[in-house]
């Protein structure tokens, strides 16, 4: 019977839980969504890089609600089993309260697990093919992002500028430079448009100049109409992995080569990008984020579970409640403002690595006290 009442109370929790999360990462997801549409209207991909890319980035968020949305969860649903008076159930049928958090206990170990195995293997997996995405596409839809009276840079070592743009796509009074540092291009024409032939583009313009600075000599020329090829150049996407993209295991071996420790077996001469002295508290921040921030998950199932220890009937009970909110929400942003405090020193990090520990067994513990204290009082 005991296995019963367990399973249904859980199967509660994860019920509200999975909707709650679901739910409300949706809808920042798709708030998200709408600030990707860059992608399109001022880079010029195509609609399937932009969806690709989007939907990539649906692991991350749902990462960053997990721990919040489960600890509301629990609190709402033990909360209505109180007003419900269904918690009374338990403990007709002779359930100790220990016995119940226990079993939390074991399984706030799973979900822990389960968030490590998306923060550190789905989620940099995601975020290195929403990059790759970007990194192989070009831009199919270049006029698409020149704006009027703005100097479009979109594409690599090439600036754009159009005084005005009529509905056919006709530009007015064009300046193009090409290139930088001492040599560059620069061209100068009344109008223009873009055309494509297959799959080249062209920005055609019609009477104007180009002036030439290479290695100090400037060369001109006047023209009626000519072609500016837009098909060799690169947009000025970075190409590069960032940290977050960058795979567990990798950062794990990067940091041990940096700091010199002679733990694990590495070859020194292993390489990976962002691999360097300079970045190396976003490493250590990176992988505080993937594996240490989830062991915050059992706490906050500890905290929500302060709510059977006191009875609704107590005239206190709505600001007991708010209090353990505010209690878990605090461990919440204590949990996210320690990665600002994670810097190079492994010694020094420790400190912050066992926080979530000594919150664990203090929590623990002072439950086996309430406990005792009960027992006695009976």
């Amino acid at each position: 019977m005991k296995k019963i009442l367990f399973r249904k109370l859980l199967f509660d929790c994860l019920i509200f839980f999975t909707i709650t999360l679901f739910s409300s990462s949706l809808i920042i997801w798709v708030f998200q969504a709408v600030n990707f549409l860059d992608i399109i209207v001022e880079d010029g991909r195509n609609y399937l890089v932009y969806l690709n890319f989007s939907l990539l980035n649906f692991p991350k968020v749902i990462t960053k609600l997990v721990p919040f949305v489960l600890f509301l969860s629990f609190l709402y649903i033990i909360g209505k089993y109180e007003f419900k008076n269904e918690l009374i159930i338990f403990w007709n049928f002779g359930i100790n309260k220990i016995e119940l958090i226990n079993f939390f206990i074991k399984f706030s170990f799973f979900i822990m697990l389960f968030q490590i195995f998306l923060t550190a293997v789905i989620v940099p997996k995601s975020q290195d093919l929403a990059r790759s995405f970007l990194r192989s596409s070009s831009i199919n839809y270049l006029e698409n992002f020149i704006k009027p009276r703005i100097f479009n840079d979109a594409v690599k070592d090439l600036t754009i500028y159009s005084n005005s743009k009529d509905e056919f796509g006709n530009l007015k009074e064009i300046y193009l430079k090409k290139g930088s540092g001492e040599n560059f291009q620069i061209t100068f024409a009344k109008e223009g448009r873009f055309k494509q032939i297959g799959k080249n583009q062209f920005l055609e313009l019609n009477f104007g100049e180009t002036i030439s600075v290479i290695n100090n000599k400037i060369t001109n020329f006047k023209f009626k109409k000519t072609d500016f090829n837009l098909n060799n150049f690169d947009d000025n996407l970075t190409t590069y992995k960032k940290t977050q993209e960058v795979a567990t295991i990798d950062l794990i071996k990067c940091y041990h080569n940096l700091m010199n420790f002679s733990i694990l077996k590495i070859d020194k001469n292993f390489k990976v990008e962002n691999c360097k002295v300079d970045n190396i508290d976003n490493i250590i921040k990176e992988l505080y984020k993937r594996l240490i921030i989830p062991l915050y998950i059992p706490v906050l199932i500890l905290v929500s579970l302060l709510l059977i220890f006191k009875s609704k009937e107590n005239t206190n009970y709505s600001r007991y409640r708010a209090l353990i909110f505010l209690i878990g929400f605090s461990t919440i942003i204590l949990s996210e403002m320690t990665i600002r405090l994670i810097n190079a020193d492994f010694i020094k990090n420790i400190k912050f690595f066992i926080i979530p520990i000594i919150l664990l067994i203090s929590l623990y513990s002072n439950y086996l006290m309430q406990f005792k204290n009960i027992k006695k009082t009976k």
